[in-house]
């Protein structure tokens, strides 16, 4: 039965290992999952329809050990009547449904072994579907984390790669070389202002020894 097959390959399947081939395991958890929910249901319905065929097995075999008790019991009446050819007949027709009987009984025994492969095969493929359940949490909770990880140690690698490490340097020296040059024109600036004051102060000086010079010369000769 191809609904059997199905079953069987599920409940072969490593979760694990399906997970790890997948290229989205949280979708493939959920994928899974589903596909156990719909075995299950059909095969729920499967044992529901076996077991009805079985119960129509039954009864029909029992119907034809009824026919060949009642037709044994004509048989026996015709002998005790001494009418043989009715005799025949009834016993013909017992044996016509003891054939049936017997064919009616070994349906319902392969009935019965397809009924209890069903019931195997839901039971097992319920406790798988159990199991995928309890672990589905876990196992998304197990990937979240190892692609968290993953992205984590690219984005270090990344950063620590020699490329990012020299570029890193080469800003740092030009950031430097920038403010070493900004300093400098900031004391070229102040350098030249403190000369300008300085200059200024000399012109004072010089203007003032001038006119003290003045000064004495020209007291010098009105003496």
């Amino acid at each position: 039965m191809a609904l059997l097959e199905r079953v069987s390959t599920l409940l072969r399947a490593n979760l694990n290992d399906l997970i790890d081939k997948a290229e989205d395991p949280e979708k493939m958890i959920k994928q899974v999952i589903l596909d156990m929910e719909n075995q299950l249901l059909q095969v729920k319905t499967q044992v529901a329809i076996a077991i009805a065929d079985q119960h129509l097995l039954e009864k029909k075999q029992k119907e034809n050990e009824d026919k060949v008790a009642e037709w044994m019991r004509k048989a026996e009446l015709s002998v005790d009547k001494k009418q043989d050819d009715l005799a025949r007949v009834a016993l013909q027709r017992v044996e016509s449904y003891r054939d049936l009987s017997e064919s009616f009984a070994q349906q319902v025994t392969d009935q019965k072994a397809q009924v209890e492969n069903l019931k195997t095969a839901l039971r097992d493929l319920d406790q798988k579907l159990a199991e995928a359940r309890g672990k589905a949490d876990l196992l998304i909770a197990q990937q979240r984390r190892a692609r968290a990880v993953g992205k984590a140690s690219d984005a270090k690698m990344a950063m620590g790669s020699s490329s990012k490490s020299n570029t890193f340097d080469r800003m740092k020296r030009k950031v430097a070389h920038s403010e070493a040059v900004s300093q400098a024109k900031s004391e070229i600036a102040s350098e030249d202002v403190d000369d300008r004051f300085a200059a200024l102060e000399k012109e004072d000086r010089i203007e003032q020894l001038l006119a003290e010079l003045k000064t004495k010369r020209e007291a010098e000769r009105t003496t």
